[in-house]
């Protein structure tokens, strides 16, 4: 079986194929470390700060190609911070981290220069998706960088949102696409509950590992009802998605 797109390269890269730089700039420990590893996770390079100051001296050393920002840090408003980084790097696309959510908190936000904006809590899953949409339009990363992950033989469009197994089109809910989504991006690659829980839930979810379980099996009934098994599961592991064989 020939290996789909998302399966050669998963990860975005910049034009000399070199991976993507990332900065990422919060107080929260626990919240800056799987950021991290949700980005690594997509082959790219990771860097934290916990304060502004650390933020800006990092930045010119690493030269990032992305910052994530939390809009409330230590020692500064992550807005001055903002403006100090477009001082050193005037085109650097910043998506901003916050836990308010009023028009005017948005709106002082983006007049500030940020990019996009994503409200705590969310999903890691939303984050990376964020960052990817923000490099392809401001062209940092390779023009044949697609939206199109393919496995087999199925495909999920990113942009459109579309699924199809064999040729066929699969509808599922919002959040059967997201997990769906994070097995294509890692195929062949066995993921833990834990790791799922972080990458489609969000990164504070409470509940118990159970909802992988049934969702993975309402996955399994719509892509699998007519066709081979795609997803299987690894006692004590986690679930792996290859290619039926």
């Amino acid at each position: 079986m020939t290996w789909g797109k998302a399966e050669r390269a998963a990860a975005l890269r910049r034009p000399d194929g070199q991976p993507v730089r990332v900065l990422v700039v919060d107080d929260e420990l626990t919240l800056t470390e799987l950021l991290a590893m949700a980005l690594r996770m997509e082959s790219w390079e990771v860097r934290s700060a916990g304060d502004g100051v650390s933020a800006v001296r990092i930045a010119r050393t690493f030269r990032p190609d992305a910052v994530v920002l939390d809009v409330m840090l230590p020692d500064q408003s992550g807005l001055e911070l903002l403006r100090a980084l477009r001082a050193e790097l005037p085109d650097l696309p910043v998506l901003l981290l916050t836990a308010k959510d009023s028009v005017e908190d948005r709106i002082a936000g983006l007049t500030a220069g940020g990019d996009d904006y994503v409200t705590k809590p969310f999903s890691l899953e939303e984050v990376v998706l964020r960052l990817r949409a923000l490099m392809r339009r401001t062209g940092i990363t390779a023009a044949d960088a697609g939206a199109l992950l393919v496995v087999g033989d199925l495909t999920l469009d990113e942009d459109t949102r579309e699924v199809h197994r064999a040729g066929s089109a699969i509808q599922l809910t919002a959040t059967e696409f997201e997990l769906l989504r994070f097995l294509m991006r890692n195929p062949r690659r066995v993921l833990s509950k834990a790791q799922i829980l972080d990458r489609v839930w969000r990164y504070d979810f409470g509940g118990q590992a159970n909802i992988v379980e049934l969702y993975i099996s309402y996955l399994r009934k719509k892509i699998e009802a007519d066709w081979a098994p795609m997803i299987h599961t690894k006692r004590g592991a986690g679930y792996v998605l290859k290619p039926a064989d």
